[in-house]
């Protein structure tokens, strides 16, 4: 059934259906097995690996490297394709698509090639950034150390959803001289450690838990500069506004179809503003480029609520329409509201509130930050 014909307007391209339409089989599989996987709590691996098959994990990669070449609006959609068949599958492979997306922005270069023939061939890269306890914005607890001619990596990272499912984990560290950059080392390196441990209430399936690297071994070509492609803060919370997105759908058939529709519309036209911030990325224009971001940051934090309240509203209130019948386990229908609940959680929305008011306010542009952490006091 076309994007049309399902109640969700127009695609956002002339190729759109052709394009959707090689990876809807496999929507329809994962979908078929969502109850089970979420009352089981049995982790999407399968599901995971029928991802990489199809070659969805290479839609943004060029065409000249294996992949489809796929725009930002035409990602957006599909992802919202997905997360109505399983909200957990589009979370677990954020990370990944934010490392292809940083990939597309390195212009030419070694590491540009290495990495696009990786992706392009269907490998997972999943993120190891955040660290909980007294994590600092301005540097990592984990480190490297020189061992004889290599490395040696140390360290313990939280939130790393999806490395479970990955092929390559991308760690944030700090080097020998303080600074801030990243290694990328395959999952299954000796001294790398992935738990299950996630314990969150909902997004069960993402694998968000622990990594931890005792003495792993580093070479040279293992380090990138760290590196975020200007719009990222936009791009990582579009992936959510997706997912929220595609949960809006998937309960459309016991809450109105309209709140679905309407959520749908709003993340497809943010996407195309975080296109326009790719877009003008290389367009040589230094102050274009500034402005298309901070619109696109704009856009996506004045959606952020829309969606979320919609979909909070919609998932608590499809059991007012069916009654205390719903609340039955078997049904799952609880992990529609704990999925939003949580996804709302990861960037609090009055602090979106808060950007969009400064700039409205005082014409303050959105913050350039993709970490958590205690704030240095120079910089508050």
């Amino acid at each position: 059934m076309s994007h049309i014909e399902s109640g969700w307007g127009a695609g956002p391209s002339s190729r759109y259906e052709q394009l959707a339409e090689r990876f809807r089989p496999v929507f329809r599989n994962i979908r078929a097995g969502a109850i089970e996987r979420e009352l089981q709590r049995q982790l999407p691996l399968e599901q995971i690996a029928w991802l990489k098959q199809s070659g969805f994990t290479a839609l943004r990669v060029p065409e000249s490297h294996g992949g489809l070449g796929a725009t930002l609006p035409e990602l957006f959609a599909l992802l919202i394709e997905l997360g109505e068949a399983d909200s957990n599958l589009v979370q677990s492979i954020r990370g990944h698509l934010g490392f292809v997306e940083n990939v597309l922005n390195s212009g030419s270069s070694p590491f540009r090639d290495k990495w696009l023939t990786r992706l392009g061939r269907g490998e997972i890269v999943g993120p190891a950034w955040s660290e909980t306890g007294d994590a600092r914005q301005s540097e990592f607890s984990t480190r490297i150390a020189r061992s004889g001619e290599s490395w040696r990596l140390n360290g313990r990272k939280f939130y790393t959803t999806g490395s479970l499912y990955s092929d390559w984990i991308d760690i944030g560290i700090t080097d020998e001289n303080g600074k801030g950059i990243s290694v990328t080392v395959s999952r299954t390196a000796e001294g790398v450690t992935v738990l299950d441990d996630w314990n969150g209430f909902g997004q069960t399936l993402t694998a968000s838990g622990t990594a931890i690297f005792a003495n792993v071994a580093i070479a040279a070509d293992d380090f990138n500069e760290e590196i975020h492609f200007r719009y990222s803060p936009a791009f990582y919370q579009l992936i959510h506004l997706a997912t929220l997105a595609g949960i809006g759908r998937a309960q459309s058939g016991e809450v109105a179809q309209q709140v679905a529709s309407r959520s749908g519309a709003i993340v497809l036209h943010a996407a195309s503003a975080v296109q326009r911030a790719y877009d003008a990325h290389f367009s040589g224009d230094q102050e274009v480029e500034n402005h298309a971001v901070a619109i696109a940051e704009l856009e996506v934090s004045q959606s952020l609520n829309v969606v979320s309240d919609l979909l909070l509203n919609a998932s608590s209130t499809l059991f007012d329409a069916l009654g205390a019948s719903a609340t039955l386990k078997p049904l799952a229908l609880d992990r529609f509201w704990r999925n939003v609940r949580t996804l709302s959680s990861h960037n609090p929305r009055i602090y979106k509130d808060r950007i969009v008011g400064d700039f409205a306010v005082n014409g303050t542009l959105p913050p350039e930050q993709w970490r958590i952490g205690i704030a240095d006091k120079s910089s508050v």
